[in-house]
């Protein structure tokens, strides 16, 4: 195998984008702990001293969006008018309207179960495709570029909110570059960190500060030993936040799976329910791609699920192992199709998705999170899985 090299990036929650994936799901969160069966499509857009909720909702509780916007804004961070965005003071719009009919009927009763062929069966909330990776570079088996990409932006915002830090503003971005030697990580050769900051630090007090606090905790020596570091790089980055760049929900999807590694079908995860594939199915996939490389039947597994909106059975379902399975790959989706069930509601229900659990996911990566209770990061699978090709090699 070749040697090469591969970037991922990571932001931290008070990211323009970011700020409105957390409060499109902290709205989804809301409603689902009155109402988990509430239809959720919320997008949210911020800029200096305002933000906009829009979309389609239905759903049987109310929800105060003016509070929980600011509530949450506040929680990140952006607690004082000097730094360009406050929660307490900022605008709040809002335009929502209920889901369109003609979706509705089509996710509430799927075309199988209108043809009879089947029984309790959601149809996709729309059509698309939705990919799910895993790999065995790191314990929680995501690749080694985005896992330290998102440590280092956890690590930022933990320095910031804890005081060891205090000059630090919301704002931030992470970037690792691994050198691979035949296809294995080798050397870390390449760390970004940008933060936003106070106007009294120097820029040679952050590098000293970075590299310590946030840089040397996360990456081990050994991965460390060619590292070039890029700290701040512009020199300055007082203005930050909603007021130095726009936010838009959906914006940072690369951020929220697998930081270029694998294909995305392009669909945004924030703001949606799980009836909504483009959410739950890219979970199922990533679920099926980890248990088929914990399963040691392959080091590397892309997973493609698609869908047509009204129908619950997958179109289609592909594995790509990149030739490091034990077993053709043609085993393995025939493998997939009879352990796992990807119909939408059996993944709803398999994945428990109509639980408030989404805007802890909203920042630092919807995959590879064992750090929380999600259902599609569990190796239960295995024993199916390997007992499937052992019966029909």
């Amino acid at each position: 195998m070749r040697n090469y090299y591969f970037t991922s990036e990571s932001v931290t929650e008070g990211h323009p984008d970011k700020i409105c994936d957390q409060i499109s799901d902290g709205i989804l969160d809301a409603i689902l702990e009155k109402d988990p069966m509430g239809r959720v499509a919320c997008e949210t857009t911020c800029t200096t001293g305002l933000v906009q909720v829009m979309g389609e909702i239905t759903t049987s509780c109310y929800v105060d969006v003016q509070k929980l916007v600011r509530e949450i804004v506040l929680d990140i961070g952006y607690d004082n008018a000097a730094y360009g965005f406050d929660g307490a003071t900022c605008g709040v719009i809002t335009s929502i309207h209920e889901q369109s009919p003609d979706i509705a009927m089509g996710v509430d009763r799927s075309l199988e179960e209108k043809a009879g062929e089947s029984e309790d069966q959601n149809g996709a909330g729309d059509q698309g495709m939705m990919f799910g990776y895993a790999c065995d570079e790191t314990q929680e088996l995501m690749p080694m570029t985005i896992a330290y990409a998102h440590r280092l932006a956890r690590q930022l915002t933990k320095v910031r909110k804890d005081g060891t830090l205090p000059y630090l503003r919301p704002d931030g971005k992470t970037q690792v570059t691994v050198r691979y030697e035949d296809g294995r990580p080798a050397q870390v050769t390449t760390v970004v960190v940008s933060t936003q900051h106070g106007e009294e630090v120097t820029q040679e007090q952050i590098h000293e500060d970075i590299k310590k606090h946030v840089i040397e905790p996360v990456i081990p020596a050994e991965l460390r030993k060619e590292c070039q570091y890029l700290i701040n790089p512009t020199g300055r980055f007082v203005v930050g936040g909603p007021h130095g760049d726009s936010g838009l929900t959906g914006r940072k999807i690369i951020v929220d799976s697998y930081g270029g590694w694998g294909s995305h079908g392009g669909g945004a995860f924030s703001g949606k329910d799980p009836t909504k594939v483009d959410r739950s199915a890219a979970y199922a996939a990533r679920w099926v791609a980890k248990n088929l490389v914990a399963a040691g039947l392959c080091k590397r597994c892309l997973i493609q699920l698609a869908y047509a909106i009204g129908v619950a059975k997958p179109v289609s379902v592909c594995v790509d192992s990149y030739g490091t399975a034990t077993v053709p790959d043609k085993l393995l989706e025939q493998a997939v199709e009879a352990v796992f069930d990807l119909r939408p509601s059996a993944i709803i229900r398999r994945l428990d998705l109509r639980r408030p659990i989404y805007r802890q996911l909203a920042a630092y990566g919807h995959m590879g999170r064992t750090d929380l209770d999600v259902a599609w990061e569990k190796t239960d699978r295995i024993e199916e899985l390997n007992a499937y090709v052992q019966q029909h090699q």
